[in-house]
């Protein structure tokens, strides 16, 4: 039974630290206004979060290896909770980005964290459904999140979605110093991350082309998130509750197509199916930069089109890269879990110097045409290798 609650405290943790990625988005806008910056200044409080967020999950991984799961959880929760307290006072954006780099560096923590705490905690099957739940969490909050900041922020500004953080991560805090007790096994060491991880994962042309594809993915998917406040705001006039649910339902879009992704994979193999989910995904970019000025209608019908083929791709990368480095999953999946939040964080960054109010196809035009030429030459890479042969020891 205790195993349970930490496993539901775990899944709840994930969620909670997805939370400070997309809680306040439906609000940036508003707080552009309030905190008298630009829409640029705005996509770095992103951007330096998820630079934070990435880096601090090699770091953190190795130390929780070597000093333990709870010593390092525990004081990470605490810089967590301290950031977010940080962000509901700050009243200029200076001192608003420094608390979301410390929010980043807290709240790398958990995902590494809770991953190898299931880890320690269960074996076999069980443990494959204890990662389901907790993959499940983390797919609930891009979901829920941006309603979820959307409805506070309305009534209580952005001040009031960042002490609703701090409140969550508090009581997580509690939780855990009760409940969690170490689980590092005895006389486990660290595997420490390498540069040299990447050149080996990049001599494999299709694990290549998977980080190449996540990267890709990733820098659109925050050009959606960060913009998409920006444009339902300006153009259609929409409040931060309503931009919410609109974000809501492209999330919902997601969920419901991850089990099709199983289902085409099955089908049609790895690479086939990795190469037509990208590829579907890239064209709804573009179909959403020619369309979705036309109506409100056309613009949820786009996203959603998004989130449906992005929802195909969820499960595709990790079993690739699990399935060619048998013996290094854990490298590999790391080297793409850092690839996918690299691209998080340039993703606004790059859009801020694109993105016009009065005009959406500089900004996803121009990114959709650049995602959709990766796919075609990851394809044709992939190809490429498949009539030379297989004549290193790259898997089929």
């Amino acid at each position: 039974m205790k195993l349970r609650l930490i496993l539901y405290v775990i899944g709840f943790s994930a969620f909670a630290g997805s939370l400070g990625q997309n809680l306040y988005t439906p609000l940036l806008a508003e707080m552009q206004k309030n905190l008298q910056t630009t829409s640029y200044m705005m996509s770095l409080t992103v951007s330096l979060f998820l630079v934070a967020l990435a880096v601090m999950q090699v770091i953190f991984g190795s130390l929780a290896d070597t000093k333990g799961r709870k010593k390092i959880l525990i004081p990470a929760l605490i810089v967590y909770a301290a950031a977010s307290l940080g962000c509901a006072f700050s009243h200029s954006i200076g001192l608003f980005l420094v608390f979301r780099v410390l929010q980043g560096i807290g709240s790398a923590a958990i995902p590494v964290v809770g991953a190898a705490v299931i880890g320690d905690m269960f074996r076999g099957n069980e443990l494959a459904k204890s990662m389901a739940t907790y993959q499940l969490m983390l797919l609930l909050a891009p979901a829920v999140g941006p309603l979820l900041g959307g409805v506070i922020g309305e009534k209580f500004g952005y001040q009031g979605v960042f002490l609703f953080l701090t409140a969550i991560i508090g009581l997580l805090l509690l939780a855990y110093m009760k409940l969690l007790v170490e689980t590092k096994p005895q006389g486990a060491t660290a595997t420490p991350f390498a540069l040299k991880s990447f050149g080996v994962i990049f001599q494999n042309h299709l694990s290549a082309v998977v980080l190449i594809y996540g990267f890709a993915q990733s820098v659109v998917y925050l050009v959606y998130i960060v913009f998409l406040p920006h444009i339902l705001g300006n153009l259609y006039h929409m409040a931060a509750g309503k931009i919410g649910v609109i974000l809501l339902a492209m999330s919902a879009s997601t969920i419901v197509s991850i089990k099709i992704g199983s289902w085409m994979r099955n089908q049609l193999g790895n690479k086939a199916s990795l190469v037509f989910a990208f590829l579907l995904q890239s064209c709804t970019v573009i179909l959403f930069a020619l369309t979705a000025h036309l109506s409100l209608p056309m613009l949820i019908g786009d996203i959603c089109l998004f989130g449906f083929a992005m929802g195909l791709t969820v499960s595709l990368p990790v079993t690739i890269l699990a399935e060619q480095f048998p013996e290094e999953r854990a490298t590999a999946i790391g080297v793409y879990n850092l690839v996918r939040y690299l691209g998080m964080a340039v993703g606004p960054v790059i859009g801020a110097r694109l993105y016009s109010d009065t005009d959406l196809k500089p900004l996803f035009l121009t990114s959709g045409l650049v995602f959709l030429g990766l796919v075609l030459i990851g394809a044709a890479w992939i190809g490429l290798k498949r009539a030379v042969g297989q004549s290193s020891s790259i898997a089929k």
